[in-house]
């Protein structure tokens, strides 16, 4: 049984889903998410294992700041989640640099990374992604003030089109929708968010920084669908002391709710 809790961390609290006993899973949501994203995996996952799915910083039930949500902030929040404890790091979207720094800098806590649908900032291997330009809403995400004034009003809505996008239309639990919608839907939750995307400067020069100094010595899976593909796998390969890739056939940007069996059958946690 899921049960969420408040964790304080960092000067911050974090709500945090957990569920089961074992060793430790972390699971880290990405944007327009909060750990609900999470909902298909938990259940199996914690059968076996002691699963932690925080609201990142300024998402969510967390505490509510849109400042500070570069990657190595928030990697600095897992780092106090865990409390020494090792853990398997999963990470989907825009917790996939989180995660990825999290590993570099504190490698005696990350026991696995599996990385989800994401990409390292301008790290070399993603040209291909990148060829006609980041997605539309990057831009728009990141002008302060503007994506949260243009949709005031109809924030579940919009959070519901990346949903739809991200399961090729055919859509999620309308409990889980409703739920993320509502989080979205609460004054100033959207904004908080897309901190996240002002901060994108700062967390490509914490990525690239890191990368240029420390190799990724954690065994590391990147996982793919539509659209990143191997991206993330190709950004990852000079990188990493011990890499496996993995493609999601028939399957949108949102693994965990589009694809979870698949994701489940990769993770090899079951």
């Amino acid at each position: 049984m899921t049960e969420e809790v408040r964790v304080r961390v960092n000067g911050i609290e974090l709500n945090v889903a957990t569920a089961g006993a074992g060793p430790t899973v972390v699971l880290l949501h990405g944007f327009p998410h909060t750990w609900r994203v999470w909902s298909e995996i938990i259940g199996p996952l914690s059968r076996d294992h002691r699963v932690l799915a925080p609201d990142l910083r300024g998402f969510g039930d967390s505490t509510a700041t849109g400042d500070d949500l570069d990657a190595g902030t928030l990697a600095t929040d897992v780092e106090g989640l865990l409390g020494g404890d090792p853990a398997t790091v999963v990470a989907l979207d825009a917790g996939v640099p989180v995660a990825f720094l999290l590993a570099l800098r504190r490698p005696h806590l990350v026991r696995r990374l599996v990385l989800v649908e994401g990409t390292l900032g301008t790290l070399p291997g993603a040209e291909d992604f990148l060829a006609g330009g980041p997605p539309w809403w990057f831009g728009f995400h990141a002008v302060p003030g503007l994506a949260e004034t243009v949709v005031a009003g109809n924030e579940a809505e919009y959070v519901g089109w990346f949903y739809d996008q991200g399961t090729r239309g055919r859509g999620v639990r309308p409990d889980v929708r409703a739920a993320i919608g509502r989080s979205y839907a609460r004054p100033g939750a959207l904004g908080r968010a897309l901190g996240f995307y002002r901060a994108l400067p700062r967390t490509g020069s914490q990525l690239a920084e890191a990368a240029a100094r420390t190799r990724l010595t954690v065994p590391t899976t990147a996982i793919g669908a539509a659209p990143v593909g191997r991206a993330l796998e190709r950004q990852l390969h000079p990188l990493c002391d011990e890499l496996t890739g993995r493609l999601v056939p028939d399957c949108g940007h949102i693994v965990p709710l589009d694809r979870p069996a698949a994701l489940l059958d990769a993770l090899h946690l079951t």
